[in-house]
């Protein structure tokens, strides 16, 4: 057997030879450096998942950053943080893009679910406003886009309230019971009943759910819709007289008709929100995420966000191609500075959603 496998072998290393095997094989790749091309830049996928807010990303800008880099964008919404983080932490959907407000991308980043972002690729980063840098939840932008500012506030009915509103508890009273459409977000809910008995409205604490459940369950009692997507509708087709609602909407009514419907700060205080860009940890095309985030950073883009959805745009150089009449808009650029944001209250968060729920439901 032995004289077999060495005939065998003599047979064969002639006829590697002649395949170009062996010692003829291609040299291996050399090392960074040595002089040979750098490696090929990665790629975009052809489709980008959005996971954003409802009725706050026009499809025009869709549609134009699709035209220009034929990524196709699949655009799910959601109409609260918790709902977001919800089904991005369930994993049954991956999600190449979301847009977290502030407490929650402060939740997402301490348990590493966002991912660094690469700031060779935004160079449009340059156009945000000193304002929306930093900031207690990202200070230095190393993982969130600011997509735009918001506050919550309340928009009357001049037509129909003739009584001065100028905080929640003018809004909460029995004489508006039905009559009233308030966000459908339970942190929020809270956070107007503590600010109104004098409590900061990150203090949650089980102690001070405890307080203000008797104030939150009457207050509930008076709202006729609970609305986070599209609270001025109500308003609009006149189902409702008062709403407490985000100031982009509010300001889409004054844009419909400034002397019928007045938007206010609360006097008790309210606080500011920031909504941005964020890449979850498994997405599977942060390249063209990306690509979408500077692509909306361009001025000429940016304004049109402001134009369909007139939220405070954090994109000076969009601003400048604003209306005076956009900018003069009260609910569009309220006085935000000084304002606190909310922050991420860990799991008392449960015991928020689960208070609201309870007492919606008796």
């Amino acid at each position: 057997m032995k004289r077999i496998s060495a005939l065998m072998i003599l047979m064969v290393v002639p006829l590697m030879a002649l395949l170009g095997c062996g010692k003829k094989e291609s040299p291996a790749p050399q090392a960074a450096g040595s002089g040979s091309a750098p490696a090929a830049e990665p790629k975009a996928g052809g489709e980008l998942n959005l996971f954003a807010w409802s009725e706050y990303v026009p499809q025009e800008v869709l549609d134009g950053f699709t035209k220009e880099t034929g990524i196709k964008v699949n655009y799910e919404t959601y109409a609260s943080n918790e709902e977001m983080m919800s089904k991005l932490l369930a994993g049954s959907t991956r999600y190449d893009l979301i847009q977290p407000s502030e407490y929650a991308v402060e939740a997402l980043i301490r348990q590493n679910k966002l991912q660094p972002l690469d700031h060779a690729r935004l160079p449009n980063l340059k156009n945000i406003a000193p304002a929306f840098r930093g900031l207690a939840h990202d200070p230095e932008l190393k993982y969130t886009v600011p997509w735009m500012g918001t506050t919550v506030g309340i928009v009357v009915n001049t037509e129909k309230v003739k009584e001065p509103v100028k905080g929640f508890k003018d809004v909460f009273q029995p004489k508006y019971k039905g009559r009233i459409v308030a966000l459908n977000d339970a942190r929020e809910n809270v956070a107007w009943v503590m600010v109104t008995m004098g409590i900061d409205s990150n203090q949650v604490t089980p102690e001070n759910l405890a307080k203000i459940k008797p104030t939150l369950a009457e207050w509930i009692k008076l709202v006729k819709v609970f609305d986070s997507d599209s609270p001025k509708t109500a308003l609009l087709n006149g189902d409702v007289d008062i709403g407490i609602v985000w100031s982009g909407e509010a300001a889409l009514l004054y844009q419909e008709n400034k002397d019928k419907f007045k938007f206010i700060l609360p006097a008790e205080g309210t606080h500011k929100a920031i909504d941005s860009l964020a890449v979850p940890d498994n997405a599977q095309n942060k390249i063209g995420a990306e690509m979408f985030m500077n692509y909306i950073l361009r001025p000429e883009v940016s304004k049109i966000i402001s134009d369909k959805f007139p939220y405070t745009n954090p994109n000076t150089e969009a601003r400048k191609l604003l209306t005076p009449e956009q900018l003069a808009n009260p609910a569009s650029y309220p006085p935000l500075a000084g304002m606190e944001t909310f922050h991420d209250i860990g799991k008392v968060a449960a015991d928020v959603d689960k208070l609201v729920t309870d007492l919606k439901a008796q």
